[in-house]
């Protein structure tokens, strides 16, 4: 059964969703970017102490609360740690009022018609059923378009719905994210084909199912916006997909609906060596500006 508060919250309330969930591959490069190199730790489990360290700092902050962050998607190392020796999922919602989703894909095949679909997933069940367990919200999963394929997009958004309508029988609420690639050669065709396929699948949800949709930044200004008034779709939300900071806000200022679910664009001017006062000086200053990009059409 979805929370009645947290889906309210998130449904509703102004803010954004801070995107925490950065896992294997992309680990290295996010702690680089804080001022971490591979030299400085040994093995996958320092290097995923020095991340989960990273994010405690985060919501741990001043300003990472449920006032302007509604909610974050956390790595399922993340759902399992914990903050000062509470769970991190009751944390963020108990302490912040900050709601929290869980990235539940796997990772990515390698791409065919133009895209990349996401690997088996066999043990998705008693994964949702833990996340439940633990007080998480919603899932979220990510498959990547670096084609104007029809095929190969087809294939995409089947597949989040499919694994989608999965997540909805395990009570729990699923974001569908089929990002277009930023630097695609035909991004803006690509779009045009997402939006047609995204909307056929909603079309076919059972009454009173209902799901949130994470989507690459348009080209063209409020192209995702009839997708946000569907009946079956809870919020549209936006990925960095790696513009900078700016950049993307300043995208996203131009597209009515859609909020902010940044991840390095989050993250791009936190570093290690900083004191406590300077990094909470300078997630609040991010925050802020994130916040101002997401609510001003919301």
């Amino acid at each position: 059964m979805v929370d009645a508060k947290m889906l309210n919250k998130i449904g509703s309330a102004p803010g954004f969703i801070a995107a925490l969930d950065q896992s294997g591959g992309s680990t290295p490069k996010a702690l680089l970017l804080y001022g971490i190199a591979e030299a400085d730790y040994n093995g996958d489990e320092e290097m995923f102490r020095l991340m989960h360290a990273m994010r405690v700092r985060i919501m741990k902050a001043p300003a990472f609360s449920g006032d302007k962050v509604i909610g974050a998607i956390l790595f399922e190392r993340t759902m399992d740690g914990d903050v000062d020796g509470q769970a991190v999922p009751s944390y963020l919602w108990e302490k912040r009022g900050v709601v929290p989703f869980l990235k539940v894909d796997k990772g990515l095949l390698d791409e065919d018609n133009g895209v990349q679909l996401m690997k088996p997933m066999p043990d998705l069940d008693p994964l949702l059923i833990r996340g439940r367990d633990k007080s998480i919200f919603g899932t979220k999963m990510r498959s990547v378009i670096a084609h104007a394929d029809k095929t190969g997009i087809a294939a995409v958004v089947k597949q989040q719905f499919e694994v989608a309508r999965q997540i909805i029988g395990q009570g729990l609420v699923p974001i569908v994210e089929p990002e277009v690639s930023i630097k695609s050669p035909t991004k803006e065709a690509a779009e045009a084909i997402l939006r047609d396929e995204i909307a056929a699948q909603l079309d076919k949800l059972p009454a009173g199912e209902q799901v949130m949709l994470k989507l690459t930044i348009p080209t063209v200004d409020g192209f995702y916006e009839p997708l946000g008034a569907h009946k079956s779709v809870i919020r549209v939300v936006a990925l960095s997909g790696g513009y900078s900071r700016a950049d993307a806000c300043e995208k996203l200022r131009k597209n009515h609906g859609m909020i902010a679910s940044f991840s390095r664009a989050l993250t791009e001017n936190l570093r290690v060596q900083m004191s406590d006062a300077e990094f909470d000086a300078s997630l609040a200053e991010t925050i802020d500006e994130i916040y101002a990009a997401s609510v001003k059409k919301a």
